[in-house]
């Protein structure tokens, strides 16, 4: 068997344990691809960083706006349905023009107030009154002063088919009910209007047609049976 001469044996215990040498390319590779991962790195920090700062105030906002809209959306009654003994009469409450009177009409409705209320003043071709005040001499002095109506100038909200009640003792517990049946121009300073008929102005006009003694009471009870409220038709 030959022998390995020592300074064969040399080198090759150099070529084993000497280090590999890494190209150019490579290096400038691995260099290209830690400065791309260092800034994407920087950019999603910055991203991620400024994002809480905006993104959960623009949720608070909707959430707090979508909550006030719920809060401030109550159901209002915008309808009344006036059931009588010769038919129902539909009236549009005017909540716009006199809110505090259809607050205390709706309130009162609520309660069962109106239920068996009689029509106590029955006067053809001016109103038709219901309510508390059976000794009210308002009804006498509308009569009075409608043989001059003609002089005077007629309000749009005093024309027939409107529904009112009267401005005397305001403070009073009760409320009288008035649906006029005709133009009337003298009620501006007597009547605060709240509605108008829309629908059953054919049963108004046959609660204007009973017999009344000559105080314009009916001869024979008419009266409100009930009063429901509606959102909606």
């Amino acid at each position: 068997m030959a022998r390995i001469k020592p300074q064969q044996l040399l080198m090759q215990s150099k070529k084993k344990k000497g280090p590999s040498r890494v190209s150019i390319p490579a290096i400038l590779t691995i260099a290209l691809f830690t400065l791309f991962l260092i800034f994407s790195l920087i950019g999603t920090y910055r991203h991620w960083h400024n994002r809480p700062k905006n993104q959960p105030d623009m949720d608070l906002v909707f959430e707090r706006s979508d909550l006030t809209t719920q809060t401030e959306k109550p159901s209002v009654s915008k309808y009344a349905i006036i059931e009588t003994g010769k038919g129902a009469i539909t009236m549009e409450l005017y909540k716009d023009a006199s809110s505090d009177v259809v607050e205390k009409f709706i309130e009162l409705c609520k309660k069962g107030h109106f239920k068996g209320m009689l029509f106590h003043h029955v006067i053809k071709n001016y109103v038709i009154q219901g309510g508390e005040s059976q000794g009210d001499t308002a009804p006498h002095d509308w009569i009075l002063n409608g043989k001059n109506g003609a002089k005077l100038t007629t309000s749009p909200k005093h024309e027939a088919f409107m529904i009112g009640t009267t401005k005397l003792n305001p403070n009073r517990k009760g409320f009288d009910i008035f649906i006029t049946t005709a133009p009337i121009p003298d009620l501006n300073e007597k009547l605060l209007i709240f509605g108008r008929v829309i629908k059953g102005e054919d049963v108004v006009q046959e609660i204007e047609e009973v017999d009344t003694d000559e105080h314009y009471k009916p001869k024979s009870p008419v009266g409100i049976v009930d009063i429901s409220l509606k959102e909606d038709l």
